[in-house]
């Protein structure tokens, strides 16, 4: 196997080309109402309406068990409705809809224990603005009909609760000089990242949950906040249209690398195992053995590959390749490997975790160097490396490769500089 360094892959030039905007203006400043299909083949009509449900008006009532030991009051109404994100109870407490043993608290961290009276309003959904910023894009490739990016780590895809500003929906306003937009909030994973990394729907949102223009400038997927690299936008309804097919059909290209904590197993494999929420915390995904169960699961399949271990078998460099697009499909199935992303907190990449695993391979004179690189880990470490398609209008399939950002690539040096191994 090869290591990975800039003469292994091709960068095609970039192609930045004047577009018309009025259309594009028209396309992302209208509701996605006449866009067929789903771009996710194991959804059902039922299941995707049952996941879009907005929780608003939603009521509970009840009595803490007697066996809970002091709980956050945000906590536990978030594992008493199945689905609803935490951001949003949050929001509903802090709007007064909120009272414990018949009195109203706006405050979210507030203990709740065995015998407390819960009673609770989860709040509506309040309009979010995407407004044009002016943040500077990498564009890898544009033409009138699609726009490539390459997203830096810690910026959201799109506004969301949490993240109304400072996303690439609001870059690509301004790089594409149209207007400020306004959009209902839609629910999230979690109330610290975006819940990412998966493929879109874009079939009709239903009328009862969205009653304004999505403001998603033709974004097909996504990628998680912490996670950099490629991603596409189409500028027309015909090429997002084309673009979901292509990602429903699995034809599209994407490659990913990361640093794990640890080595696999097997230096290559295929892992085809659901992912749904993890039932034990509810800001992350999880791998799933067995058959999908709907509404709680579903069909995910990883490719992997080690392309060199790190200092001594501590960590590796990891190849990916998605057959399917679910929210944290390679962290779920990194996890579900033993092999946690570096820097990925929440699956549990900690850098206690990396330490552990990183020194007693490695010789004592290095440790103090190795605890100063981990402590300097910001983010998970994985990067959208390649991506490739059928260009929507000329039918010519085009690829993409950047290479990791800085971040990532000094990592990767001084964990190779450390007594690294080749995978023969």
């Amino acid at each position: 196997m090869q290591a990975l360094n800039t003469s292994s892959f091709s960068l095609l030039p970039q192609n930045p080309k004047p577009f018309s905007l009025s259309t594009f203006s028209t396309f992302i400043c209208r509701a996605f109402s006449k866009f067929p299909g789903d771009s996710n083949s194991d959804d059902s009509p039922d299941e995707i309406t049952g996941r879009r449900c907005n929780y608003s008006g939603v009521k509970l009532e009840e009595t803490v068990d007697g066996n809970t030991v002091k709980l956050r009051l945000d906590c536990w109404i978030s594992s008493r409705i199945d689905g609803v994100s935490r951001a949003r109870v949050q929001s509903s407490i802090r709007s007064g809809l909120v009272s414990v043993n018949g009195r109203v608290t706006d405050k979210v961290s507030h203990k709740v224990k065995g015998g407390d009276k819960v009673n609770c309003t989860i709040a509506d959904l309040k309009p979010l603005r995407a407004e044009p910023e002016d943040i500077p894009l990498d564009i890898v490739y544009e033409d009138e009909h699609v726009l490539v990016v390459n997203k830096p780590a810690h910026m959201v895809v799109h506004p969301a609760p949490g993240n109304a500003t400072g996303t690439l929906v609001s870059g690509i306003l301004h790089h594409c000089s149209l207007p400020t937009c306004s959009f209902l909030g839609e629910e999230v994973l979690s109330d610290v990242e975006d819940a990412s990394d998966d493929e879109l729907n874009v079939s009709p949102y239903d009328s009862s949950v969205m009653c304004e223009p999505s403001v998603r400038p033709g974004i097909v997927h996504r990628l998680d906040k912490g996670t950099s690299g490629l991603l596409v936008v189409a500028k027309n309804e015909h090429s997002l249209v084309d673009l979901a097919e292509q990602f429903k059909k699995h034809t599209i290209k994407r490659v990913y690398v990361s640093i794990t904590c640890g080595v696999p197993t097997s230096v290559s494999g295929r892992v085809d195992i659901p992912i749904g929420r993890d039932s034990n915390n509810r800001i992350r995904m999880a791998a799933i053995p067995g058959s999908p169960k709907s509404g709680k699961s579903r069909h995910a399949v990883s490719r992997y590959k080690v392309i060199k271990e790190l200092s001594g078998g501590g960590s590796a460099l990891v190849e990916w390749r998605l057959e399917t697009g679910r929210t944290h499909q390679i962290r779920a199935h990194a996890k579900y490997l033993g092999i946690p992303l570096m820097g990925d907190e929440v699956y549990g990449g900690t850098k206690n975790m990396a330490l552990s695993l990183l020194q007693p391979k490695t010789p004592p004179r290095f440790h103090g160097k190795l605890s100063q690189l981990v402590s300097r880990i910001e983010r998970p470490c994985l990067h959208a490396l390649t991506l490739g398609f059928r260009h929507p209008f000329t039918g010519e399939n085009i690829q993409f490769t950047r290479l990791p950002p800085p971040d990532f690539a000094e990592i990767l040096s001084e964990l190779r500089a450390i007594n690294t191994e080749k995978v023969l």
